[in-house]
């Protein structure tokens, strides 16, 4: 079981959550709080996993309630306003979720969630050592750490990483794998010319780009991940712009 705590100053929609998280058996509701100020009185005095959260709350709201916490549960916003999705990514929170908040995707966060709690406990005597991905200098392919041991892995076989706060999800054609890198490390790691951070919670291998549009990445074998404004221009200024096909020719 996992312990989680509720947090909304909304009754209807806290009521609405609650509702959602009782029907998956695996969490444990230790509590449900109207107020950022309840909720930190009971993280005080109880052990909780996976906290859900409002953000636009009165007095403390959501991230000031994360921030103020030194041993952080993991958490997934809940919220009416998409424009906090940037900052909540930024204190690496597991998921961020726009009201109303369906059972199909509280779920999917939960799983989320779990994923990376059960990772944190299975993966702590790899943190306690180097996380940097051991990467050559030459050659096509890399090395990293997982839980199993070191992995190689060809640049090209990747299509996407996605953030799973202190670690990251690698995804290849046919496998994910778990790394025991933060995607900001990663990021600094990975070669340029290949990857490209598209999203908060995302890097992309360029060469498997299918379509762009406003919004997404649609990436071979099926896959698409979502693009912000930012690293939309970004891309298209870096690496796509030099080669579109030009309308017109010079003689």
């Amino acid at each position: 079981m996992y312990s989680c705590l509720i947090v909304d100053d909304n009754e209807i929609e806290r009521d609405a959550i609650e509702m959602h998280l009782k029907k998956i058996p695996l969490l444990d509701i230790v509590s449900v709080c109207s107020s950022g100020i309840e909720a930190l009185k009971v993280l005080s005095e109880k052990q909780v996993d996976i906290v859900f959260s409002d953000i636009d709350m009165p007095e403390l709201s959501g991230t000031g309630l994360l921030k103020s916490l030194k041993n952080q549960p993991t958490f997934i916003f809940i919220t009416s306003h998409s424009h906090y999705a940037v900052e909540s990514f930024d204190l690496d929170a597991i998921d961020f979720l726009v009201k109303p908040a369906t059972f199909e995707r509280l779920l999917k966060a939960v799983n989320k969630a779990i994923e990376y709690i059960e990772l944190k406990k299975n993966s702590k005597s790899f943190l306690e050592q180097d996380q940097k991905v051991s990467k050559e200098q030459e050659g096509d392919f890399f090395y990293f750490r997982e839980t199993k041991g070191i992995t190689k892995l060809r640049y090209d076989d990747v299509i996407y990483i996605e953030s799973m706060g202190d670690f990251s999800k690698l995804f290849t054609v046919d496998d994910k794998h778990i790394i025991l890198v933060s995607l900001k490390n990663l990021e600094k790691q990975l070669p340029q010319n290949i990857f490209a951070r598209v999203h908060k919670q995302y890097i992309i291998n360029i060469n498997h780009i299918s379509t762009i549009t406003n919004h997404e990445i649609h990436l071979e074998h099926n896959f698409t991940v979502p693009i912000s404004a930012g690293n939309r221009q970004e891309l298209m200024e870096r690496s796509i712009d030099k080669k579109i096909l030009s309308r017109f020719t010079k003689n």
